[in-house]
């Protein structure tokens, strides 16, 4: 059973000027159950009546001792209203709000952008539900870009947040399906079925990657969509939200899935390839910084919007626990810069020890050749992947930006990613911000990491091609580190092309001079970046609210255990000195 949570969460009535947050969902046949595995009280298990069509929502409180796999038929529950309205009357907490309007008159660029954000908005049943993925007029196959995608629709609900646009209407939908519990869509679309009396009903149809090419299942949706909930108490001061049932259940529901027990070794999350923003064969199967960076993010918010009782303690002690082995983890292994690659430029391998220096038993000889020429002296970065014996050198910008905005690197690594991105600047922004990843796969490396894949051919797509829904994510780094004149820089230089462009979802070459072989023309998130990125910058009060501190509490908890068996006991004094500016 998994956790429909499709994201509802925020989209926008540009009528009524109104925000839908909702765990929407879809229902197959499946019926199993939703357990709080950290939990060793009661758990909740939440499913939809009568089947495909979103219907009320079912919840039922059930001990833990009973059998809860029943036949696939059975339905049981107590229902919750099927539509409730949360309007200014609701908020809690109104002194963090700041309904913002414009302090200028916009640019002709803003006013056409807002339009084609508008005009990308998907309704169901009379209340819009997301925003398209692309809404280009003349693109006749637009495969699943014609979907709603939570990680894509993350900058439109932001935008419209920013934007002072809060009000609120309800349709919840949680349901059952078997990828694995609290598992969140790639996308959705809306499609209408025909009924027995010769009428039709709009229903909700997820894709979970069974459609998706590759058949990738979306690690970061889940993630995106608890970090999208918190942005949304956090602009309008609505935290009843947070506190309804239905939502309490999927952000345990999708907490559940992350921190379940496995075989792995490390407290980062291991994934497949392709399983988040980069979702084609490119290599970042294992620990991918993007999906630790969002993984710390969603468990922060969490952190912040579980109700803490008898029944979610816990729960709440995992994810402390998490975070902190986490956040050492990441700084502690991730973390390369001049002196560090210089470190393991002399690595001695094959150590067997709990001592040992080398760790993951890396060989000098990975170091690539271009990023000895390439590290500059002020600066540094997070890398893109570490696993046993493997540490990959690329510089993925989600991931490091997003490790800045929420502080999973301290604040010296923060610096230090915006300095090599300032001195780097030609090779990760050049003609269009922002590089998704650098250097590009080429030749032997490119044929088989990517299986020759003709849509990441070098410095395209996401083997080095510029996206520039990026911005947005740049400039609320840049506003947390008071660099304005970096974000202020990009976006000029975005603002430059983007509406004579048509909007593209991306830019090819290595400096992102022509825009994409392959990409779509008036992307959504591409407009909805740039119109996010404005609003940012024009109030970097509002932008606080979207970003993270350092958490000085987090560097107090060990979690190793290792006393207990004997071993020395670790220490977070490392960990400690690099939060010291």
């Amino acid at each position: 059973m998994s956790l429909f949570g499709q994201s509802r969460l925020i989209t926008r009535d540009f009528r009524g000027a109104s925000i839908v947050a909702s765990v929407a969902s879809q229902v197959r046949k499946f019926s199993t159950s939703v357990e709080t595995r950290v939990n060793d009280n009661n758990f909740e298990r939440i499913y939809v009546q009568n089947g495909i069509g979103i219907k009320p929502l079912v919840v039922e409180r059930i001990d833990k001792d009973e059998n809860v796999f029943g036949d696939e038929e059975s339905r049981i529950g107590v229902l919750v209203d099927d539509c409730e309205s949360v309007n200014r009357e609701n908020l809690d907490g109104g002194q963090e709000v700041e309904i913002v309007s414009p302090k200028r008159e916009e640019s002709e660029i803003e006013k056409k952008a807002w339009k084609l954000l508008n005009d990308a908005v998907v309704m169901y049943c009379g209340s819009p539900v997301g925003t398209v993925a692309a809404n280009d007029p003349g693109d006749k196959m637009p495969l699943n870009y014609d979907q709603v995608f939570i990680r894509d629709f993350v900058p439109s609900a932001l935008a419209f947040l920013l934007r002072g646009e809060g009000e609120i209407s309800w349709e919840k939908t949680v349901d059952c399906y078997s990828p694995g519990q609290g598992l969140m869509p790639a996308s959705f679309k809306v499609i209408t079925v025909p009924l027995d009396d010769s009428k039709f009903e709009e229903v909700l149809d997820p894709d979970f990657g069974e459609s998706a090419i590759g058949r990738v299942a979306p690690v970061d949706s889940g993630l995106w969509w608890i970090i999208l909930l918190r942005a949304y108490g956090k602009l309008t001061g609505d935290y009843a939200l947070q506190e309804r049932v239905d939502v309490q259940t999927g952000i345990k529901l999708i907490l559940n899935l992350c921190l379940t027990d496995g075989f792995d070794m490390f407290p980062s999350l291991l994934v497949t390839d392709g399983s988040c923003m980069i979702d084609r064969r490119m290599g970042i199967h294992g620990h991918p910084l993007e999906i630790q960076a969002l993984f710390y993010s969603a468990l922060r918010c969490s952190r912040e919007m579980i109700v803490v009782n008898d029944g979610s303690k816990n729960l709440v002690r995992a994810i402390n626990n998490r975070l902190s082995a986490l956040s050492f983890h990441i700084r502690e292994y991730y973390w390369v810069d001049m002196n560090k690659i210089n470190e393991i430029y002399r690595y001695k391998t094959e150590e067997y020890s709990t001592e040992a220096t080398n760790k993951f038993n890396i060989y000098p000889e990975q170091i690539p050749s271009w990023l000895m020429d390439w590290i500059p002296e002020e600066g540094g970065y997070l890398i893109g992947n570490l696993q046993p014996a493997h540490m990959d050198f690329r510089f993925f910008t989600l991931g490091n930006l997003w490790s800045v905005v929420s502080s999973l690197g301290s604040p010296k690594h923060n610096e230090a990613i915006l300095n090599l991105i300032e001195a780097k600047w030609d090779d990760l922004v050049g003609n269009m911000p922002l590089k998704i990843c650098y250097p590009a796969l080429e030749h032997e490396d490119w044929r088989i990491i990517t299986g020759s894949d003709p849509k990441n051919t070098p410095w395209s797509y996401h083997n080095g091609g510029s996206w520039p829904t990026l911005l947005w994510q740049f400039t609320l780094a840049c506003i947390k580190m008071n660099r304005f004149e970096l974000a202020q820089k990009a976006i000029a230089l975005a603002e430059k092309r983007l509406q004579v462009d048509h909007w593209p979802e991306y830019y090819d070459t290595r400096t992102g001079k022509f825009i994409g072989k392959q990409s779509r023309l008036y992307q959504t998130w591409t407009v909805a970046g740039f119109l996010t990125s404005k609003i940012l910058l024009e109030n970097p009060q509002r932008a606080s609210l979207l970003f993270w501190d350092e958490d000085y509490e987090l560097l107090e908890i060990c979690v190793c255990g290792l006393n207990t068996s004997g071993r020395k006991r670790c220490s977070r004094g490392a960990a400690k000195s690099q939060i010291l500016v």
